[in-house]
């Protein structure tokens, strides 16, 4: 599979598999389940574990440029999964504005290309 495909594919899993995991936390109208800050945390956390698995598989193949790399991961999941949350949870699930996902969830997915460029960063630190 080519690297454009590999980073489209790896970002939609990304934002799927929390988001299948976030179906059953809440009720037929949307409200939770659970606690709402225990739910959040638990994505969170699952999104990170999901989001590292994959950026590792992604730089097997990388082979020089791995802050570079890292970045355009990292950036294009940004962009990809701020897209996909805007498409449901704002456009087609009318559940929040604009502004409180901005807030509320936007803002988080900033750690996708801090962690991945910081991933390439590391590698790029010469071994003794």
């Amino acid at each position: 599979m080519n690297k454009n495909l590999r980073i489209l594919f790896s970002g939609l899993l990304i934002w799927l598999i929390p988001f299948l995991i976030s179906v059953p936390l809440y009720s037929p109208r949307g409200q939770p389940l659970y606690d709402l800050q225990v739910i959040k945390s638990v994505l969170i956390v699952l999104g990170a574990l999901v989001g590292v698995f994959l950026a590792l598989r992604y730089f097997r193949d990388v082979r020089a440029h791995f802050a570079k790399e890292g970045a355009i991961l990292g950036i294009s999941w940004l962009v990809i999964n701020s897209a996909l949350d805007i498409l449901v949870l704002v456009i087609l699930l009318q559940g929040m504005d604009i502004g409180t996902w901005a807030g509320q969830i936007g803002i988080r997915y900033l750690l996708m290309p801090i962690m991945t460029t910081a991933m390439g960063m590391a590698m790029e630190i010469p071994r003794k």
